[in-house]
């Protein structure tokens, strides 16, 4: 068997980094090798570092708990014994921006769960179902950074991940218009209800920069590449409000869409069910077999039934209706730390790896 990649986790004690652990446990292609977080936390083993702080509904993987957690800041020394890295730093946007770019200057690939190089032209930032073929612009960066190997790409904001998969289902039918709430759990946030007992039985109907990310990073997936930058789509038009709820894991979306063609409810289902991508085609391990699923009850998509779909991975709508002031409108539900973040970029990772762009690092 091809032996796995070394894998490192930049931010790995926080509750992302612990996803990406827990996610990565037994990995048919990738071994975490190293930890990094924050100098506090170096010296320790990841065990002692996490503590009692471990959010996972699974236990700590045995395999990570003796690693002695490292300094993030200590680039080339985290660096140099891994083939890439996954990011889920806590600093300033800046602070990412430049950690992000200094790792991939050492020719160490860089997949990043943080928001900092969303919009950074030559920087891909896919949904591997919905825009595989951005990771073209990485050639283009690698020009920039003055690299062979190294370069940074990035997943999108969990927040999406509930209805843009659904709306790129149906872009022959030409979506013009859409208006989404989604209604986030809190996780999202890198909490549970041990942490913020104030979510108990509550609502907040704020989540700093997260409408301007909803709004906006679709655009950007469905873009396309164009002289060495991803150009954003224009349309649809999208508005958002983005509300935290007392969920620990799951976004749901309510959606309200209208199209330029017209398209009856079989159509889009049908739609819906059949849409597939380039990793359920290469089978990479992490891709959900049936990527979107549409439950008919009246009463579903639900976090409780349906938030671990796929292992996480899939998208679950449900609802579907004609709107008397837009055409169509619908539910849905994706796990938010699952596909939303650390599973996203896992995926994400995977098909760079089928593409060739990270590859084991020279002994």
């Amino acid at each position: 068997m091809e032996k796995k990649l070394k894998v490192g986790i930049l931010g790995g004690t926080g509750m992302v980094g612990q996803r990406f652990i827990s996610l990565l446990e037994n990995h048919p292609w990738f071994e975490v090798t190293v930890i990094a977080a924050s100098p506090r936390s170096a010296g320790k083993t990841y065990e002692e570092a996490v503590g009692g702080r471990w959010k996972m509904d699974t236990p700590m993987p045995e395999a990570v708990k003796n690693i002695v957690v490292m300094n993030v800041n200590e680039v080339e020394k985290v660096a140099k014994d891994v083939d890439f890295v996954f990011s889920a730093v806590d600093m300033t946007k800046e602070e990412i921006k430049k950690i992000e770019e200094d790792y991939a200057k050492t020719e160490t690939p860089v997949v990043s769960n943080n928001s900092a190089h969303r919009w950074t032209p030559d920087v891909p930032m896919v949904v591997p179902e919905i825009n595989p073929e951005h990771m073209q612009v990485i050639e283009f960066q690698k020009k920039r950074l003055g690299t062979t190997r190294g370069f940074v790409a990035v997943k999108p904001n969990c927040s999406i991940q509930s209805y843009a998969p659904v709306l790129t289902a149906w872009k022959e039918f030409e979506p013009t218009e859409v208006v989404a709430t989604t209604y986030q759990a809190i996780s999202g946030a890198g909490k549970t209800f041990q942490d913020w007992p104030e979510m108990l039985g509550n609502i907040i109907p704020y989540i700093g920069g997260e409408e301007e990310k909803s709004e906006k990073e679709p655009l950007r997936i469905w873009g396309k590449i164009e002289n060495g930058v991803i150009v954003p789509a224009a349309s649809p038009v999208i508005t958002c409000q983005c509300v935290r709820v007392p969920v620990l894991n799951g976004h749901t979306a309510a959606v309200f869409v209208k199209f330029a063609k017209k398209a009856t409810k079989e159509e889009l289902i049908e739609k819906l069910v059949n849409f597939r991508g380039v990793p359920q085609e290469l089978n990479l391990p992490s891709a959900p077999k049936q990527f979107i699923q549409y439950l008919e009850e009246d009463n579903r998509p639900q976090v409780a039934l349906d938030v671990n779909y796929e292992n996480g991975m899939g998208v679950s709508v449900g609802r579907l209706r004609e709107d008397t002031v837009y055409d169509w409108k619908f539910i849905g539900l994706s796990h938010n730390t699952v596909r939303g973040a650390a599973g996203g970029a896992i995926l994400c990772a995977e098909l760079l790896k089928a593409q060739g762009y990270i590859t084991a690092k020279e002994a």
